[in-house]
This record gives structure tokens, sequence and C-alpha cells, in this order.
């Protein structure tokens, strides 16, 4: 396991985009956000939690039949998600712009925020990483990868860095509902915390289909600097 110590701060965040903190808001109106928009920068990815992420991810089998429920209402929601991301701006939809491409479309976040900020998006395709996932089709993966692109990082105004990647998953778990919410943990905390403590950061892990312990789902474990959710 490789355990290394986390900076303190993370890429700088950036102002989260305004179409999409209002779409946020409307679309999950059941649901009250965890945090402030402005707390979203303080989000840090603590080193004990995150250890103990990546050793359940590791350790549990490559897809899980008790796991399926759970993906299939993921699924479900993602598509929603993603229609009313690319939906007509007049009939309700955000009006983004997406398109699959064959290779990482942004060096960094600045340029993913920058085409997003004018109602577009690319994303890398699936079936382009080598890495199939067991449950998710490609066309679903590819969906969720825009709708967290935008609903998790967009939306929150942090990164790709580990740090970013746990407020990213803190800001769209509000957009699912509990039992799909357990699979959105696997994919994005899960996976971010096997990137960063299993793999210093030098690989992506094994795309799985499993359920974590509920725990780590609960926003309440997130480390915030200064305070708590």
């Amino acid at each position: 396991m490789f355990a290394p110590a986390l900076p303190s701060t993370s890429a700088a965040p950036f102002p989260p985009i305004a179409y999409l903190l209002a779409g946020t808001r409307r679309y999950g109106f059941r649901v009250r956000d965890a945090l402030a928009p402005a707390a979203y920068a303080r989000v840090r990815l603590g080193p004990v939690l995150g250890v103990a992420i990546a050793d359940a991810y590791m350790a549990a089998p490559a897809r899980d039949e008790r796991a399926f429920p759970a993906y299939a209402a993921f699924c479900r929601e993602t598509v929603r998600q993603y229609h009313f991301l690319v939906g007509r701006v007049e009939f309700g939809g955000l009006g983004v712009a997406v398109r699959v491409v064959d290779e990482d479309p942004y060096p960094d976040v600045e340029s993913m925020v920058d085409d997003v900020r004018q109602r577009r998006l690319k994303v890398w395709a699936s079936a382009a990483t080598g890495n199939p996932h067991p449950y998710l089709s490609d066309g679903e993966n590819d969906m969720f990868r825009a709708v967290h692109d935008v609903f998790g990082h967009a939306a929150s105004g942090r990164g790709f860095d580990p740090h970013g990647e746990e407020a990213a998953w803190l800001k769209h778990s509000m957009m699912y509902s509990p039992q799909a919410r357990r699979a959105l943990t696997t994919e994005t905390r899960g996976q971010n915390c096997v990137q960063t403590f299993h793999y210093g950061g030098s690989r992506f892990p094994e795309q799985k289909a499993v359920l974590l312990p509920r725990s780590f789902t609960d926003p309440r474990s997130v480390c915030i600097e200064g305070g708590s959710v």
C-alpha cells in the first residue's frame, strides 16, 4: 500500500460555473446540498480514511451481484442527468453539447472548464481506455464521465487532483438517490483513493461493480479544512 503524505492544499479552486449551480439546485431540489458553494474549496481527502477506502476497493471482487440493484439505479439516474445536461435550454435542459473523443481531451481542469462555460464538453471514450467496466456499457460510462465532469467538478469548482476528486464526489452525490449513491461512491471516491494511495497516482485502477462499506458513502466522513460537513 502506497500511503503518501497528501499536500495540505490542492490545486487552486476556481469559481463554480453559475448556470451549473442553478441547474444542480433545480435538478436536485428535494435534496439539501451538504455544503455551501464556497465550502467545496476546503474539502480535503483525509489519508486515514482514504487508505481504508482503497483497501476495501482492492479487496473486493471485480463484480458482486449484490451490487447490481444499486448499479441499475445509478445507470437510470445517470441517463436522466445526461439528458438534463444536453437537453435544449428552452425545454428546461442545460444545452451542453457533448462529444466523445478517442483520446484524453483536456490537459488540465481549466481547459475543461473553458469548454463547459461555452456549453460544450469533450469526453474520453470508455472504449478507448482499455479498462472495460463489468456492469456499465461503454455508452453508459461515457454518459457518466460527462455528468461527473460537469456536475462534480465544474459545479464544485474543484479539479482532478485527489482533493478535487473528493470534492467532486461529494458535490455529485447530492444528485443521486441513496441507493445509486453507493455505486457512485465506488466509481469515484473508491477509484480515487486506490489511484492515490495504492498506485501513488501512477495508474487508474481496474473498474469494478461492487459496493463499499456503507459508511464510505456518508457525507459526514468528508474532511473539511477548518470545519466539518
